[in-house]
């Protein structure tokens, strides 16, 4: 449990940091950037990543259910247009609004779709799972409108001093910025369910060719990431070709572009696959438990990322005040999550406090049925 909630937490941190160094980029425009980090955190990363690490990859894939891939694969094409939706973003308003924004939407729908695709867990530990992923979302709303508030305060500063407002730069939309935000983690919660039905016949097929249990994470994620990358390679050689941007392409900031991008590719990709294999160890409702732990920590960590490069430093009193209130609901939720993972339910004892003394068949029988459900839910759930 311990493990997999430290890989959860560290994969949250590396996810949130991602978009950083595309801060320093220079001389690129958007399409450029983003066409760049997607090659590569799609693509090459995971490839390379794949074929160096892993045994029997062809057979593997070969020997997977074709409904399942099918599945994975148009699941995971609503990931790639979703996340290409919070590239953009993020450009429009910023690490920290455009991390909560579509954090807590993906949160919001993609938490709950493992639970009901491999099985809820009992009332008890269902009730804290809820509580936690309460506080994360009341934490959430509150950095959002953090951000709007933080918006507003910029647009009045801004009024107050530009002597000639005709000769300031245009400002990007927020509503647009807020709109691509959710919209974008509406989709995105495809990865949620191409991970929970992929990765239990990944696992049997790759242990099978004698791989370490923690490589189905890398099994997982080649048909997540190939598949939405074909989305994104379309629509940015699209952008590319409309906005004549190929020759940005051409700067003398190309090495020190591409050394900060590739950052950003390797941090985005292994984020995703300690996700994986953080799910993988939490056991039963790992999966839910895991995903809120991972963006939580996400979202965190953009917060921070933004302070440090001053993206709140005109902003008021009362929009830092929301946004250290949404820190503290967010902490606070994953540690009722956390403490969901200590709670033992006795299903023996359970049984036996409904059943009479006469009734010892009917005790087999049901203890008979749990010991299987058990084993199914542990087989479904680990990785």
């Amino acid at each position: 449990m311990g493990i997999g909630i430290v890989s959860a937490l560290i994969a949250g941190v590396m996810l949130g940091l991602y978009a950083l160094p595309g801060k320093y980029v220079k001389g690129f425009q958007e399409e450029n950037k983003w066409s760049l980090f997607f090659l590569l955190t799609m693509f090459v990363v995971p490839l390379l990543t794949t074929f160096a690490l892993m045994k029997g990859v062809v057979e593997i894939y070969s020997g997977l259910e074709t409904g399942v891939l099918i599945g994975m694969i148009v699941s995971s094409l609503f990931w790639g247009v979703g996340v290409m939706m919070w590239g953009k973003a993020i450009d429009y308003i910023g690490l920290s609004l455009g991390f909560s924004l579509f954090i807590g939407t993906v949160l919001l729908v993609g938490t709950c779709i493992p639970l009901f695709v491999s099985g809820m867990p009992p009332a008890q530990i269902a009730t804290l799972i809820f509580t936690g992923l309460g506080l994360i979302l009341l934490g959430v709303f509150l950095n959002g409108s953090a951000g709007i508030v933080r918006e507003k305060d910029v647009e009045k500063l801004e009024t107050a001093t530009q002597a000639d407002e005709a000769t300031s730069a245009p400002r990007k939309s927020a509503a647009t910025g807020i709109a691509i935000a959710i919209i974008g983690g509406l989709l995105a919660t495809g990865f949620a369910y191409a991970n929970t039905v992929g990765r239990p016949p990944l696992d049997a097929l790759s242990t099978a060719q004698g791989n370490p249990a923690w490589m189905t994470a890398l099994a997982v994620m080649l048909p997540i990431f190939l598949s939405g990358g074909v989305i994104m390679t379309g629509y940015f050689g699209w952008q590319l070709t409309q906005k004549k941007a190929w020759g940005s392409f051409k700067t003398p900031s190309f090495g020190s572009n591409f050394v900060l991008i590739f950052v950003m590719a390797f941090f985005h990709y292994a984020a995703s696959a300690i996700f994986a294999y953080a799910a993988s160890m939490l056991g039963e409702g790992g999966d839910a438990i895991g995903y809120a732990i991972f963006n939580t920590a996400c979202v965190v960590t953009a917060i921070i990322s933004g302070l440090v490069i001053g993206e709140w430093k005109q902003a008021s009193g009362k929009a830092k005040v929301l946004l250290y209130g949404s820190l503290f609901c967010m902490v606070g939720g994953v540690l009722v999550l956390a403490y969901s993972k200590t709670v033992k339910i006795d299903t023996a004892e359970s049984a036996a406090a409904v059943i009479h003394d006469n009734d010892a068949p009917k005790v087999s029988a049901i203890l008979s049925a749990s010991t299987t459900a058990s084993a199914t839910t542990a087989s479904a759930t680990t990785a």
